[in-house]
């Protein structure tokens, strides 16, 4: 078998990368699949108000929280929990939200899904694979690399899981177009 070097792939890592891109922009612009993905906290700007005081830094935060493990045995801990709220609150610079930075980097990522799948399927598959086996190989790795991980913030963060699964759906498309993208441009 003679491996088909990433180098000889960068066409199709860079189209599957900007059709995953516009496919997410489509998605996310033109459809309302994520409109409900979050949703406003009742009195928003009563707890906007009750949390400015804090001066909280941008960063992620649990609460309660304990120091260490032993901690969460406590009494004192489990009535806290009781008592609530407890949650994961995400606080971003106090700036207007710029969309640049973050489009940048989510090109970024497709581009690193689609070497991934690049180097996969190249060491997999020999030049001259039929389409369907290519568009097996590079949407799998896509798929993984796109949507899986999603999971663990469901059930270690407790994010919505309607809404991981939407971001799942998400991710087999991008999965599919990278699959077709591939098996259009394996090389013969």
């Amino acid at each position: 078998m003679e491996y088909v070097s990433i180098l000889s792939l960068w066409l199709p890592i860079l189209v599957s990368a900007v059709l995953v891109f516009a496919v997410s922009s489509v998605i996310h612009m033109f459809t309302s699949i994520h409109k409900n993905d979050l949703v406003n906290l009742p009195d928003e700007d009563g707890v906007r108000n009750a949390l400015r005081p804090f001066n909280i830094p941008p960063g992620d935060f649990f609460f309660p929280r304990t120091a260490d493990h032993k901690e969460m045995d406590a009494p004192e801990f489990k009535a806290k929990l009781k008592e609530g709220p407890v949650g994961l609150l995400t606080v971003y610079p106090n700036e207007e939200f710029q969309m640049g930075s973050s489009l940048v980097q989510w090109f970024i990522y497709c581009v690193v899904v689609s070497i991934f799948a690049a180097y996969l399927t190249g060491r997999a598959l020999d030049a001259g694979t039929a389409y369907l086996t290519v568009f097996q190989f590079a949407g799998t790795t896509a798929f993984l690399g796109y949507a899986l991980a999603l999971v663990q913030n469901s059930i270690w963060w407790r994010r919505n899981w309607v809404t991981t699964g939407k971001s799942i759906l998400d991710g087999l498309l991008y999965g599919l177009v990278t699959a077709g993208t591939f098996g259009w441009l394996w090389p013969a």
